[in-house]
């Protein structure tokens, strides 16, 4: 409880009392109304306990590159790159914000990172797949992180495959309920695609260099 100021302490005027009174109840009560963020993330500006050199000088653009070989890219997945959607981001994006196009036959080599004491996960899955609770196989054989869903902290995987098949997918956390909870970008498969593009957002989309 408040306690308020008396005459006999600090004199306040009568005509100023109930002012007084409601902005200390509307105080008290926003204090007692303000929600807790959701256990293990938070909204900070920063995600606390990062191993940033596991991604130092990865950027956004790095989600799909050119690869060494013709018909082949190269992804680069960093989980909570920053604090959006309370961390449960690639690169920075989440809930399909970013799209990766790429055309039918592409060979895709992803790069997993997850400098987060949190578990997370790698698996292309189809996009409607989205919101289920967890995927036990990925779409094209080969496209997951080992043990998607169990996870893995504070280190980075490999995996390969092939896009052989036109159609909407994802690229998302295989942990349970991660991709439910926003944590994937886009993945276009086109047969009309001629080379690789990335858009972020309502950009235009850009061919990857």
């Amino acid at each position: 409880m408040i306690d308020l100021p008396t005459d006999s302490l600090h004199p306040l005027p009568a005509m100023f009392r109930p002012a007084f009174c409601a902005i200390a109840l509307l105080s008290s009560a926003s204090f007692a109304q303000t929600p807790a963020p959701p256990p293990g993330h938070d909204h900070s500006v920063e995600i606390p306990g990062l191993k940033k050199e596991l991604f130092a000088g990865v950027t956004a653009e790095d989600l799909l590159r050119p690869g060494a070989e013709p018909g082949s890219v190269k992804v680069t997945l960093v989980a909570t790159f920053n604090a959006a959607n309370y961390g449960m981001n690639f690169n920075g994006y989440s809930h399909g914000k970013a799209n990766l196009t790429i055309p039918v036959g592409t060979k895709v080599h992803v790069t997993f990172i997850n400098p987060s004491p949190v578990p997370h996960s790698a698996i292309v899955i189809d996009r409607p797949d989205t919101k289920k609770l967890q995927i036990a196989e990925p779409w094209f054989p080969g496209g997951a992180t080992p043990k998607h869903l169990v996870g893995q902290t504070m280190g980075k995987s490999e995996f390969s495959f092939t896009a052989d098949e036109a159609g909407e997918y994802a690229l998302a956390c295989g942990f349970p309920s991660h991709a439910v909870a926003g944590h994937w970008v886009a993945l276009t498969v086109s047969a009309e695609a001629k080379v690789p593009t990335l858009q972020f957002g309502d950009q235009p989309a850009k061919e990857v260099k």
